[in-house]
């Protein structure tokens, strides 16, 4: 069964202990756009998924669901 990334995203905020607010200040986006990911109205594009993986050290591949390990 495929993870929707709304799924991803959830668990690694609190995996992490991060607020939609400190994340998205993080990846340069604003809040709400997490949130909009949050609730599946929206996935980020190529370049925020790769600015998520640089600024957390993750390989992209966690964000879209191909592997389960950081």
């Amino acid at each position: 069964m495929e993870v929707e990334f709304k799924e991803i995203l959830k668990d690694f905020l609190q995996e992490k202990e991060l607020t939609q607010v400190a994340f998205a200040k993080i990846i340069g986006v604003k809040q709400s756009q997490v949130s909009e990911w949050l609730k599946g109205k929206a996935k980020p594009g190529y370049d925020i998924l790769r600015s998520m993986a640089i600024s957390f050290d993750i390989s992209a591949d966690y964000f879209l669901g191909i592997t389960d390990n950081f």
